[in-house]
């Protein structure tokens, strides 16, 4: 599980500078609510997850279990209301984890009642809510939608069973296809969450799982390639040679493959890792994340971005609903500097299918664009029109582009021996 990273010191009462707390309302306003658990820990999932036994005596602390979470974060959820007083209303909620359909779907639906009271939802706003397979029933999905709910993301990540069991998923691959037809009888869009890249994972089984996934017809698709993250289970089996080390070149192909498929069965890929049917179905809450947007994080572990300050909350359940209990429960926060804003406007911007204008470039970043056309990274088109958007390989080395933007190297990727 990674470690969060080092800030400043946050205020105990949550208070924001005066330029940021006033520049609420200028731009759209999400709320983000992490929940943490689960039920077994994938092998190779290193985020701020808890099984009832990691938890031990700890999951009885009020908000630190199932039971009481939600009146712990609804306590959060108070505590930025009185940060930032009358916010305009909420676009966007996205609720994720963990396994947030662990949780009885009344919390949930209670949550976004306190949201909704608190500060209003916009008329059309997006509320999602991510799920395991296994752990919505037609019951479950109908009241999440009757209480307002419209959106949900179902973690599918492969249809093939020696992958599943690779990734110690547990969830019966015959329930994603359930649990879709459920939430389309509930009115709920749906997203189907893949990853590729799996130790083992052949071309043929990532296209059974992208065909699979396709004649469920979602709304919307994610396709990841899975990072073996140090410390996981999966890492170290990687380690021990029981399964193959994952190579650039595989994910590559099973990307190429996955927009190939994609874009022939009618989606747009609007982010590098991201499709969708139509415009309306793109996941508004994510770009906000990378239109730098503003959010509060709620629950623990959480980051939040309001007006330019960013900070993020305590990692361990009982320690956040122990510091919550005395007012924020943030473990640090940071106040962004102009040349952070610029460079992760480039970072996020560039990932998007629209791209990036070029005038938000340095001189030197946007002498780079150039080398990068000539590369076939970067759209020459598109760089004709004053934006920079990435071709289907530059998706595969955006980090790549990124850094020769803001470094602002002149020369081609292929002679500075990228």
């Amino acid at each position: 599980m990674p470690a969060l990273p080092d800030g400043d010191e946050a205020p105990r009462d949550g208070a924001l500078p005066p330029a940021a707390r006033d520049a609420v309302g200028g731009r759209p306003f999400g709320i983000y609510l992490h929940v943490p658990f689960c039920t077994v820990r994938c092998g190779y999932c290193d985020f701020n997850t808890y099984t009832a036994t990691e938890l031990g005596p700890a999951g009885g602390a009020k908000g630190a279990s199932v039971a009481t979470f939600v009146d712990a974060a609804i306590a959060e959820l108070e505590l930025a209301g009185r940060v930032l007083g009358d916010a305009p209303s909420v676009d966007t909620v996205f609720v994720g984890g963990g396994t947030p359909t662990l949780l009885p779907p009344e919390d949930l639906v209670r949550f976004l009642v306190e949201v909704r009271e608190r500060w209003g939802l916009a008329d059309d706003a997006e509320v999602t809510t991510e799920a395991n397979p296994d752990t919505v029933t037609e019951d479950s999905l109908r009241t999440l939608a009757e209480g307002g709910f419209t959106r949900v993301s179902l973690g599918m990540q492969s249809a093939v069973p020696g992958v599943l069991a690779t990734l110690d998923r547990t969830h019966d691959p015959a329930n994603v296809a359930k649990a879709v037809t459920a939430a389309r009888a509930a009115g709920l869009a749906v997203s189907l969450d893949l990853i590729y890249g799996t130790p083992g994972e052949t071309l043929e089984d990532w296209r059974t799982s992208l065909r699979t996934a396709l004649a469920l017809e979602p709304d919307h698709l994610s396709a990841y390639a899975l990072t073996v993250e140090d410390g996981t289970k999966l890492a170290a089996r990687v380690r021990r040679g029981e399964l193959p080390t994952p190579t650039g070149d595989d994910e590559a192909d099973k990307y190429e493959l996955a927009d190939e498929l994609l874009t022939d069965a009618g989606y747009d890929w609007y982010e590098i890792s991201n499709w969708s049917r139509t415009a309306e179905g793109r996941c508004r809450h994510n770009e906000a994340y990378w239109g730098s947007d503003d959010w509060w994080g709620i629950g623990p572990g959480a980051h939040s971005h309001v007006g330019g300050v960013r900070w993020w909350n305590l990692k361990h359940p009982a320690a956040w609903a122990a510091r919550l209990a005395e007012g924020s429960p943030a473990a640090a926060r940071e106040v962004l500097t102009d040349e952070q804003r610029s460079d992760e406007e480039i970072l996020l911007g560039v990932r998007l299918r629209e791209g990036l204008p070029i005038d938000r470039l340095t001189a030197d970043g946007r002498r780079a664009v150039a080398g990068l056309v000539a590369d076939g990274l970067v759209d020459g088109r598109a760089a004709i029109g004053g934006r920079v958007a990435l071709t289907r390989r530059g998706r595969l080395l955006a980090d790549t582009v990124v850094h020769h933007l803001i470094a602002g190297q002149p020369e081609s990727v292929v002679s500075a021996g990228a």
